[in-house]
């Protein structure tokens, strides 16, 4: 009871002190993004470490590489602001778009579950889905891949994983929680497949070429990789980053940076893209 007492003591002691940083949070909550990014003259992004194409710090210089920090600074330069990177990762990323930690994530699926609790911009481009299979398995459609004899790993939560869900009703599915541990039920030979998208797909194959060969099943199937941003009534920054988008799109711009990271930072060239994918 004394606690009790003490700690309601403690609040009146604090008065007003307590209660005004509160009202402050509360007032700058009700600034849209558009607005918060004008008045800081800063645009905030998250960057997930050791996730390359899409995000890498490189140890030497500290500096972040990959096709997400260059995106942002394409669309920071085009507002004419600075801009901040936020280090997130991918399972956060979403809780820090609702905290108003960042303003915006590049390269997050819009899954159903996540359209509830942020906004996504059209899509930034659209990734295939591909199977890196082991040696001796080669299935050619979806169809042979969904057979109750077949194990296909997963990371929980990822648009592969929605997708196999959704496709893959006879096939067993093995979900871990990371996309690393997906790659290692496959090389341990739990697996005889791991479901990824293409840019992924042939990272894993050129960091570790005797995992298996990479499959492009059909009917050919894709999503879009889109870029999040907070759920807000004033679209004003979402109409912003669209109009980038298609900008971006219309001049090339888009394919030639992530290609461009393809090959820096992973060692992929075009050529090694097999015809099916199309960015």
């Amino acid at each position: 009871m004394s606690s009790r007492r003490q700690f309601v003591a403690g609040l009146g002691a604090a008065g007003l002190g307590a209660v005004l940083p509160m009202a402050r949070s509360f007032a700058e909550s009700n600034e849209s993004s558009m607005a918060r990014i004008k008045r800081t003259k800063t645009l905030r992004t998250g960057v997930v470490a050791g996730a390359a194409p899409y995000f890498a710090k490189s140890v030497a210089t500290g500096q972040w590489q990959g096709f997400g920090p260059d995106f942002a600074r394409q669309l920071a330069q085009s507002l004419g602001v600075k801009l901040q990177l936020v280090e997130t990762t991918w399972g956060n990323a979403v809780l820090d778009l609702q905290a108003n930690k960042i303003d915006c994530m590049f390269g997050m699926a819009p899954t159903e579950q996540r359209k509830k609790m942020v906004g996504f911009t059209a899509p930034l481009f659209q990734n295939t889905f591909t199977l890196v299979a082991r040696k001796g398995f080669d299935p050619k459609t979806w169809a042979e891949v969904d057979q109750p004899k077949v194990r296909i790993s997963v990371d929980i939560g990822s648009n592969q994983d929605t997708f196999a869900t959704q496709t893959l009703k006879k096939a067993t599915i093995q979900r871990f929680d990371t996309s690393g541990d997906a790659t290692l039920a496959l090389q341990t030979g739990r697996a005889d497949g791991q479901l990824l998208v293409a840019l992924l797909g042939v990272t894993v194959l050129a960091k570790a070429p005797g995992l298996g060969h990479l499959i492009v099943p059909t009917p050919v199937e894709g999503a879009p990789t889109s870029i999040g941003v907070q759920k807000e009534t004033d679209t004003a920054f979402l109409a912003a980053v669209n109009e980038w988008l298609a900008k971006m799109r219309s001049s090339g711009e888009t394919r030639k940076i992530i290609l461009e990271n393809m090959e820096k930072l992973v060692g992929i060239k075009a050529a090694d893209f097999p015809k099916e994918v199309v960015l």
